[in-house]
């Protein structure tokens, strides 16, 4: 029993960083029907976002550094937010309605998002400022102008190799400098020091529940109800809900949409950056961080039914709790202590690996999905037949 609750709690805590990640890409997948393969990567920035804000906070020791995590949540998601907000503007946008088209162009995203953190150092910085400088500066100087819709696409032709040839002569003149040309986080992963009052654990039947894994499911409840209170209390909620159900009669009636799409997508990708926050406390944070749990994450959302906030919460729940019961050799020490179940047990033992454990899990939902395609909560109504 005591094996079991504490198989129960670690689920718990690993279907709670799920849940954080799924009500994202519920968000984005469900309400506005994008695949955003880049959603991991998103995570992947909100890790390395807290292990900046912790080397940062670092030099000023105790007791300041004990809250180092408490202000990396919030800059983790304006990091994430601001980076799906650019990702709407500069992809998803001319994409919206060919999902098959917003899978491979967030592919592409994410695996330059991948190289970027493996070799982002101060001149990749300095010139990509600079390019964004003439770029995005000329052109906001240029659209004042009143036939700027009739020169838009010249004006474009001309800036972009010109603030593209800027750059490259930057990065020419100042690669000769070793202080900027060194990598800030490489291939390699980087570790996140948990504050004191997020280590040791308290003793509850005989095991030990870690304080950092309470703090990620307190994390969890507290994103779960900030989603639910936007979603149905606030204007823009009701906005976004609106568009949801009919665009076009929403845009009709004077909504934003265009607005509406960039912050439901920017929303969505900062509580990516909130999951990838949670996720440095497990563990150590690297590029491929992200691919780790898109998967998964995705699971999360199509069983649960598609936009359904509770369906996401259970299925997160009920992936996480399987996944580590089975991983674990949970399931398989509870099998071999009943007569009848013994069969069963060199089958667990075969799946009681974290790979194995995954196919499994894919295993049963496959099947799942035999019974209920639509998920947990099926869709219902105009928004079932779109």
């Amino acid at each position: 029993m005591s094996a079991l609750i504490e198989g129960l709690f670690n689920g718990i805590s690993i279907g709670s960083v799920l849940l954080i990640a799924a009500l994202g890409l519920a968000i984005v997948f469900g309400l506005m029907g994008v695949i955003n393969l880049a959603h991991g990567e998103l995570m992947m920035l909100g890790g390395y976002t807290t292990y900046v804000v912790q080397n940062i906070f670092k030099p000023w020791g105790e007791p300041w550094f004990s809250y180092y995590i408490l202000v990396s949540i919030p800059i983790a998601f304006i990091v994430a937010a601001i980076a799906g907000l650019i990702l709407e503007k500069g992809v998803i946008r001319f994409l919206y309605g060919r999902p098959l088209e917003t899978l491979l162009a967030t592919w592409g995203v994410s695996l330059i998002l991948r190289q970027l953190v493996r070799s982002v150092n101060w001149l990749l910085a300095i010139c990509i400022g600079v390019f964004c400088l003439f770029f995005f500066g000329g052109m906001t100087l240029l659209s004042r102008r009143p036939d700027w819709s009739r020169i838009r696409s010249l004006i474009i032709a001309i800036l972009l190799p010109i603030s593209t040839a800027i750059a490259v002569i930057t990065g020419f003149l100042l690669s000769q400098m070793p202080a900027l040309t060194k990598a800030w986080f490489s291939a390699r992963n980087v570790d996140v020091t948990a504050p004191v009052w997020l280590r040791g654990g308290v003793k509850v039947l005989g095991f030990q529940m870690p304080y950092a894994r309470l703090f990620i499911i307190a994390l969890t409840i507290i994103c779960l109800i900030a989603v639910y209170w936007f979603l149905n209390r606030s204007t823009w909620g009701l906005r976004i809900r609106a568009v949801t159900q009919n665009r076009s009669m929403s845009s009709c009636l004077g909504i934003p949409t265009a607005k509406v799409d960039a912050l439901t997508f920017a929303i969505g990708s900062g509580l990516a950056g909130v999951a990838g926050c949670a996720v440095s406390l497990l563990g150590s944070v690297g590029p491929n961080t992200g691919q780790n749990y898109i998967v998964d994450t995705f699971m999360v959302v199509v069983v649960g039914g598609v936009g359904n906030l509770f369906g996401t919460i259970l299925a997160a729940l009920g992936i996480g709790i399987i996944n580590y019961l089975i991983a674990s050799g949970t399931l398989a020490l509870i099998a071999s202590s009943t007569e009848s179940l013994k069969p069963l047990v060199d089958i667990l033992l075969f799946f009681a690996t974290s790979s194995m454990a995954k196919v499994m899990v894919f295993a049963l939902i496959i099947s799942f999905l035999q019974v209920k395609p639509a998920g947990l909560f099926p869709q219902k109504g105009r928004t079932a037949e779109l």
